[in-house]
């Protein structure tokens, strides 16, 4: 039997939403082992001039617990 552990990450990108929830992964993993899966819970994005400025994602990372 697996025991499974679930973490809320926040990470932003001025590329997009895609680049924004691979940085979290990456990083999440330095410390998190054994991740299963990632859950995008929230997406926004900030403003400046007009323009999007910055990328916004609220995930769930799932990992298995030794």
């Amino acid at each position: 039997m697996a025991v499974l552990k679930v973490i809320e990450v926040l990470s932003n990108s001025d590329k997009s939403w895609e680049d924004a929830t691979k940085k979290a992964v990456k990083h999440a993993s330095k410390s998190v082992k054994n991740i299963r899966s990632v859950y995008i819970k929230d997406q926004s994005a900030s403003v400046k001039d007009g323009e999007v400025s910055d990328f916004r994602v609220n995930l769930k990372i799932t990992f298995e617990v030794d």
